[in-house]
């Protein structure tokens, strides 16, 4: 048998809905073809990162995660600048950054990508010296992340983002915010910086936003107001906003939220810093592991 790569699969045991089966079955073909896996399991937010730490690149040709879009941004902030590839085997929420590299979702085809091994280089995003792989965000999606319940998370899936935009709507407090593109000033009631252009799942925010362009792209939400807050999410689920006229999308490389200091700032659905904040790409690029 030919010799597969070596990986740390980094198991985030209560992400998403997927449960120990799907993992022992991805496992199951990665060492039917080969594959020598070393597995850690996480117990506690940040031990993804930690881990991803303490990896010796010379023991492993990857790291893969197990889990969901907060997993991969705890690895990808942990990993640093180690050379390490990261590959993914979806098990969370949205699991938005495996849509976007247009990974498959039955256990076969996911071990086969990481027997494969195929690399792509992509840009992560980098929020006050955060990374992100998918989309920042500011304003009203912010505070929805801010406290969503991670145990509604586990029960009802995406659902509980659907029940907590419901909440923040009823006690949303119109704000608007100066933000910087570029050395243009601009204000919105909400922006998403967005690095890929799918968004909370297959919805589209940002249609040319690419994980290879190095570039930024920012969908800002000019009107304040609940009705507002209420069309913008009707429209991005029906696919139609970029038709409305109100919302603006605009290329960056840099972007600086200039004021309403100590409010959240989202990145791949996690708080991953607070306003004021600078949110640009990073240079270099990042190794995935993709069919």
């Amino acid at each position: 048998m030919t010799e597969g790569p070596r990986y740390l699969v980094i198991h985030n045991p209560v992400s998403g809905r997927r449960r120990g089966a799907f993992l022992s079955d991805v496992l199951s073909e990665m060492s039917a073809a080969g594959c020598a896996v070393e597995l850690y399991h996480t117990t506690a937010a940040g031990d993804a990162e930690r881990r991803a730490r303490d990896v010796d690149d010379d023991a492993f040709d990857g790291i893969v995660v197990a889990g969901g879009d907060g997993t991969i941004n705890e690895t990808i902030n942990g990993l640093g600048s180690s050379s390490l590839p990261l590959g993914i085997i979806p098990m969370g929420t949205a699991n938005v950054l495996a849509a976007e590299l247009g990974l498959p979702i039955s256990a076969r085809a996911v071990a086969d990508v990481l027997v494969q091994g195929k690399r792509r280089r992509i840009y992560l995003g980098n929020a006050s010296g955060r990374r992100f792989a998918m989309m920042a965000g500011v304003g009203f999606d912010a505070h929805v992340v801010a406290k969503v319940s991670s145990r509604l998370k586990r029960w009802i899936g995406k659902g509980a983002y659907v029940w907590q935009s419901v909440v923040e709507l009823l006690r949303y407090k119109p704000a608007l915010y100066h933000i910087r593109i570029d050395n243009m000033d601009w204000h919105a009631a909400s922006a998403v910086i967005a690095n890929g252009h799918f968004y909370g799942g297959r919805f589209v925010c940002a249609p040319d936003a690419r994980l290879d362009d190095p570039r930024l792209y920012v969908c800002l939400f000019r009107r304040t107001g609940r009705l507002q807050v209420a069309r913008y999410g009707s429209a991005l689920m029906m696919g139609r906003l970029n038709r409305l006229k109100d919302v603006t999308v605009v290329a960056a490389t840099t972007v600086t939220v200039l004021d309403s200091a100590d409010e959240p700032v989202q990145g791949d659905g996690d708080i991953v810093a607070r306003l004021p904040a600078t949110i640009s790409i990073e240079s270099g690029g990042f190794e995935v592991i993709v069919r």
